[in-house]
């Protein structure tokens, strides 16, 4: 039979109560005395239930998203995953929630996050540009003892703390191979579209890219990358210029998870199938600009997927379990027209 917590408090040598105040990290405890509760740990085998454990406390989890205010599609796709998570975990005593946040002005990012505290929400799943200010605000919410996920784009000076989404400079790999493969020997030029480059996802992808693009295609030239800041009307007039001033182009790379803008653009000055397009996350418009031959490809995240990894990162942090990283791995999936999952069964994607 599993180890109890009173044949730990025997072997231990220690009544019930210091081995609750030691399982659950409370103050009061001689360092001696914890050391032995843990060595006995070690010696009988002991494995705490959780489950039981958080039953009879009533204990609840509540964590929070904080996502993008000027989302569009994707974040409307994981707005719609944070939902039915919290609903299905309801009954887990999980809490999930979402909170928007300014993307343009790091400051206001790190005092959002500097009013959270631990009687309000026990960990967050942060998705933001990289800054100092942020990244600050996030090591010292640790230490307050909120937990810290990044969600899709990292800090890099934060390799201490947990990463959801896929690795994104084999995503931008990725991207310079399929157009490379699908030019078939052209030359030209390939431009490179992005919502900011302040992300870290995006300067992942671009670095992945111009890393194959050098060493395995030198017939193409990959142009300087464009920001369209979410900005329908300024990513029409950066496109279409980068179209007029350059008549070889012959490729389109859309690296930002947010793809509308940049499509809309070149729908409007190019024939479908004209360029070579790979766009990244399946959302409404990029499935049908992959059935209409506007894109070639698709390189996508599942979304269902980053949400419920960052919830278990989250409430294992919470509970100082360890973690199983296999599970947390967030797969690249590159979707074609004769892939792609018919529109009925899209719900069945995200909840995969």
């Amino acid at each position: 039979m599993r180890p109890t917590t009173k044949d730990l408090a025997k072997a231990a040598g220690v009544s019930l109560a210091t081995v609750d105040r030691v399982l659950n990290n409370r103050p009061g405890v001689r360092k001696k005395t914890v050391k032995a509760v843990n060595e006995a740990i070690e010696k009988i085998g002991f494995v705490r239930n959780l489950s039981a454990a958080n039953l009879a406390k009533s204990k609840r989890y509540r964590f929070r998203f904080m996502l993008p205010r000027r989302g569009d599609l994707f974040i409307s796709e994981l707005r719609e995953r944070i939902s039915e998570t919290d609903r299905g975990l309801a009954a887990e005593g999980i809490e999930i929630s979402h909170q928007e946040i300014s993307q343009a002005d790091p400051h206001l990012i790190a005092r959002t996050l500097l009013k959270l505290s631990p009687d309000k929400v026990d960990g967050i799943a942060l998705m933001a540009p990289e800054s100092p200010q942020v990244r600050d605000a996030a090591i010292r919410l640790q230490e307050k003892g909120v937990q810290v996920v990044h969600l899709i784009s990292g800090q890099l000076e934060m390799s201490d703390m947990d990463f959801v989404g896929i690795d994104n400079r084999a995503a931008g790999a990725t991207a310079a191979r399929l157009i490379g493969r699908f030019i078939c020997g052209q030359q030209g030029k390939v431009m490179v579209v992005s919502e900011t480059m302040n992300a870290r996802d995006s300067l992942e992808r671009r670095h992945g890219f111009d890393q194959v693009l050098r060493q395995d295609y030198p017939n193409l030239i990959a142009l300087p990358s464009l920001e369209t800041h979410g900005d329908q009307s300024r990513a029409q007039e950066i496109v279409l210029n980068t179209l007029r001033n350059n008549q070889d182009v012959i490729a389109a790379y859309i690296m930002s998870s947010e793809a509308r803008s940049p499509l809309n653009a070149l729908h409007c000055r190019t024939d479908p199938g004209e360029l070579v397009v790979i766009a990244h996350e399946l959302t409404e418009r990029t499935r049908s600009a992959l059935l209409n031959k506007e894109v070639d490809a698709i390189i996508a995240q599942n979304p269902g997927h980053l949400v419920r990894s960052s919830v278990r990162l989250l409430r294992a942090r919470c509970d100082n379990r360890e973690i199983m990283q296999s599970q947390e791995q967030i797969r690249i999936e590159i979707l074609i027209q004769e892939n792609l999952i018919p529109d009925g069964f899209a719900a069945s994607y995200s909840a995969q």
